[in-house]
């Protein structure tokens, strides 16, 4: 009997050890924490006060889209090899620059334009023009620039411009004006034509500075790099540089266009870039335009800078020889 009360204890003892070795450690236990009955208990599904959530009807923004860029189709390109014409020489400032003048050829009063220089007199070669010429083949009139300069692409921006004048009355009646960035390569992306609808280019004598006058200049724009609402004909003009030692610019126009007789012109604008304000002579007094020569009384330049111009050529007739602006033949 008390051998078996011994085996009883025993076994009795060793359940309380093993219950007591599964007992949670009751020094270390943390009670859980019970929320505060005025605290809401917020659903892990739920949002947050900080991002509410928006219904599901409400519109979402819509990302907008980049405008398609236009794609010209052309089927008619200048050619590639063009010989020069006859060259018309400019005055040219590169001599003088190292003294911040122009040398002669500034003549305002009957619109000769010499200005390669910005207004603090810093010269600039690729606003410099040392010759212009014509020459054309069966589809196109070619007309060329010739720089100083080399590098049309200038971090100032500059245009270049030929004018037509087609009843040689001195009055610039269309301009096809190109602006940065130019490539070598003919295109039509930054070249516009544009007309003066009401004949003031000129002013009142077609060639006698007489600011200051009222006028728009250039006025209309019926060619737009072939994208423009006007353009009927995606190849009417072109562009390309740095073609040859005669054409650091470039331009190629349509005969169909421009027709079998005109004067032209050209002109490379750095400053003022404004063909509505053509001809620059009759919207600013002498005065306030200033001058690239040193000896004259209004030295240095003002409001008009950055700017060269020539003389008019003819093309496809004899004329009178005074037409106004036209170049002066050499003798």
């Amino acid at each position: 009997m008390k051998k078996n009360n011994s085996i009883f204890i025993f076994s009795l003892l060793l359940v309380v050890v093993m219950l007591a070795c599964n007992l949670p450690n009751l020094q270390g236990a943390q009670p859980t924490a019970i929320p505060p009955s005025n605290t809401p208990v917020m659903d892990a599904a739920s949002p947050t006060p900080e991002t509410p959530a928006l219904p599901t009807d409400t519109p979402q923004p819509t990302a907008e889209l980049p405008t398609p860029t236009i794609e010209v189709l052309h089927s008619l390109v200048p050619s590639t090899i063009i010989k020069p014409g006859t060259l018309i020489l400019d005055v040219v400032s590169v001599d003088t620059a190292i003294e911040k003048r122009a040398p002669y050829g500034d003549s305002y009063s009957i619109n000769r334009l010499e200005r390669p220089f910005t207004q603090d007199m810093t010269y600039v070669p690729d606003l410099d023009i040392v010759s212009f010429n014509l020459t054309h083949d069966e589809k196109f009139f070619y007309v060329s620039i010739e720089l100083v300069g080399t590098n049309p692409n200038n971090e100032m921006g500059i245009n270049y411009g030929v004018e037509l004048d087609f009843n040689a009355d001195g009055f610039g009646d269309k301009i096809i004006i190109a602006r940065p960035p130019y490539s070598v390569d003919w295109s039509t992306d930054n070249v516009q034509i544009l007309e003066d609808t009401n004949r003031d280019t000129g002013g009142l004598s077609a060639e006698k500075a007489e600011a200051p006058l009222p006028g728009d200049g250039y006025d209309e724009v019926i060619f737009d790099g072939g994208r423009g609402p006007n353009d009927t004909d995606p190849d009417l003009a072109w562009v390309r540089v740095n073609a040859g030692n005669k054409a650091t610019v470039q331009f190629a126009f349509k005969k169909s266009f421009a027709g079998v007789a005109f004067m032209y012109g050209v002109i490379v604008d750095g400053g003022l870039k404004s063909v509505a304000d053509l001809d620059y002579v009759d919207r600013f007094t002498k005065e306030e335009a200033g001058s690239p020569v040193r000896d004259q009384e209004n030295y240095p330049l003002k409001a008009l800078y950055a700017v060269d111009n020539v003389c008019r050529e003819v093309f496809g007739f004899t004329g009178t020889k005074q037409e106004p602006q036209r170049c002066t033949p050499i003798k």
